[in-house]
């Protein structure tokens, strides 16, 4: 039975991954590089088959004769059949959301990731670029015939367009420069793609006005997402009461704090009037927030080190500039190479200045705070965590393939608590508060993203509703909660994956040292992460910490 398994899971993934080419090359598989996903209506229907087909083979497997490791690759396949086959049937984002179907993210991976030496992504970028004109006419057949899209779905999906064209203008022209003329024809392949790029880009813009959908899911659908997304079963009603209890909480914990900063007593206010002056205190330039991460990197390697807290494996992190056409949302992430790539590529954390357009956003990202965001993305966050998850060598590629959202960012959240308790330097001082205050002030910001993510995609909190949290008990600049309110109307069920995943994943580290009270904390984490980026549920089983 185990055999039987382990061929079947095999031969899905082999299907899945030759169904999205753009996904595989993001995993580091090469075979496909360049091609783009059918999108034609026969093939929706191809799909959906296979991902039935693929769960019915698994339904055929007795997996009490299974070993616990296969039991675990076998949920996690069968959980992401069910969600590839719901979204993919019900859902449908393909027909109402131009983001799904804009493979402008391929085209990065084509241009800058992945095991391609130079000639090889000079042969992808010319497949690719044949392909786009009918990737993209398919993509505005499904949207013409669909329901109807949400205008901040499409003004986004705009943007993403014409980056990918300025991406065929510079990225692209410096490929041609070096290996061109090995190429033939392949100049007129990107003129072609840059001209795709910007009338796609128009055509989504003459339908903006038009563009009225609720970028809401509603209660249904939302809870599905929720299932899939965190393969837990955690209803929306007690995510919602268990984080607004953990916010109250969360506001008790950095009063003290803020209070011990300021050596004074709590006072009505005082919260706030700490994290500016913290702000200003700690101001960090915009062309200073690369040097500052850079250094600590280098002090958090040391640091983890010092107090023994994890192993950190040999993988470089390298800190790089954030390409023009990602920046807008986020200062910083982490963009570790495919799990499928062959070698030993570093992890990119790549960092930006906030945007010009959040003025006043500069001041979440004061030297502290950027210290905080690099334990959250690099060491001992989701660098350290995406390394010790390559070196996983299971029997079957599921959990090297399907990662769980929860468990990666559950790890980062949790990491980013286990050093701000210890301290930057240990000594208890005005550093290690200013970092404690800058970590809780984020786990604030994680505890109102669930928040706002399911009152917003479940019930009706309006635009001034999530304001008025985000910048209120959240503390946040108006700027970095115009983003937020961006992106819960962009994304579903993805935020709840940080609140959640440090939930699960703090809960196991507790329980663990409950279990093993002789081991250190170095063994205690490394055992953790020894399984892969799998979902916290079945990390519990396989740590027997049930």
């Amino acid at each position: 039975m185990t055999d039987r398994f382990r061929a079947t899971a095999e031969k899905i993934l082999d299907r899945l991954l030759a169904d999205n080419p753009e996904w595989a090359l993001q995993l580091g598989d090469t075979r496909s590089a360049g091609q783009l996903t059918d999108r034609s209506p026969g093939a929706w229907q191809d799909r959906a088959d296979v991902l039935a087909d693929g769960l019915r083979a698994l339904d055929d497997i007795d997996d009490t004769l299974l070993p616990a490791a296969d039991r675990v690759d076998l949920e996690t396949l069968r959980t992401r059949l069910g969600a590839d086959l719901w979204r993919t049937t019900e859902l449908r984002p393909h027909t109402w959301d131009p983001l799904a179907t804009l493979p402008s993210d391929a085209l990065y991976a084509v241009l800058h990731r992945g095991p391609l030496t130079p000639a090889e992504r000079a042969a992808a970028l010319g497949a690719y670029c044949s392909a786009l004109p009918e990737a993209l006419r398919q993509a505005r057949d499904l949207l013409a015939d669909g329901p109807g899209m949400p205008r901040v779905h499409v003004e986004t999906a705009v943007g993403r367009a014409r980056g990918a064209a300025a991406m065929l203008e510079t990225d692209a022209r410096r490929l041609l420069a070096a290996h061109g003329d090995r190429h033939p024809g392949l100049a007129d392949l990107c003129d072609s793609a840059h001209r795709e790029f910007t009338d796609h880009a128009a055509w989504l813009e003459d339908r903006l006005e038009e563009s009225a959908a609720d970028p809401r899911l509603g209660e249904r659908d939302y809870a599905a997402q929720l299932w899939y997304t965190l393969d837990s079963e955690l209803d929306p009603q007690t995510l919602l009461t268990r984080a607004e209890s953990d916010l109250i909480a969360t506001e008790e914990e950095i009063a003290e704090v803020a209070a011990a900063y300021e050596g004074r007593p709590r006072r009505a206010g005082q919260v706030r009037e700490v994290l500016d002056r913290l702000a200003a205190e700690a101001a960090c330039p915009p062309d200073a927030v690369r040097p500052v991460c850079e250094q600590a990197l280098r002090h958090l390697a040391a640091r983890t080190a010092d107090l023994d807290l994890v192993t950190l494996p040999d993988r470089e992190v390298r800190v790089v500039a954030m390409p023009e056409v990602r920046r807008g949302v986020a200062v910083a992430y982490c963009d570790p190479p495919g799990p499928l790539a062959p070698g030993d590529e570093p992890t990119l954390v790549a960092v930006a200045p906030p945007p010009d357009t959040w003025p006043r956003a500069r001041r979440e990202y004061h030297t502290f705070a950027l210290r905080n965001l690099m334990v959250h993305e690099a060491v001992p966050g989701h660098a350290l965590q995406l390394a010790h998850a390559g070196r996983h060598d299971g029997p079957t590629r599921v959990r090297s393939v399907l990662r769980s959202g929860s468990m990666i960012e559950g790890w980062a959240v949790y990491a980013e608590e286990v050093v701000a308790r210890a301290g930057w330097t240990g000594d208890g001082g005005a550093e290690d508060l200013a970092l404690r205050l800058a970590q809780l002030k984020t786990r604030l910001r994680m505890i109102l993203n669930a928040i706002v993510d399911v009152r917003f995609h479940a019930g009706d909190l309006d635009e001034a509703g999530a304001m008025a949290l985000l910048t209120g008990r959240g503390h946040q600049e108006e700027g970095e909660a115009v983003g937020k309110w961006r992106r819960v109307q962009l994304t579903s069920a993805q935020l709840a994956t940080y609140y959640v995943g440090y939930q699960e994943v703090s809960g196991i580290a507790r329980d663990l040292a409950a279990a093993r009270p002789q081991a250190g904390p170095r063994a205690r984490h490394d055992a953790m992460l020894a399984h892969g980026s799998l979902s916290p549920r079945h990390l519990r089983a396989l740590l027997a910490v049930d």
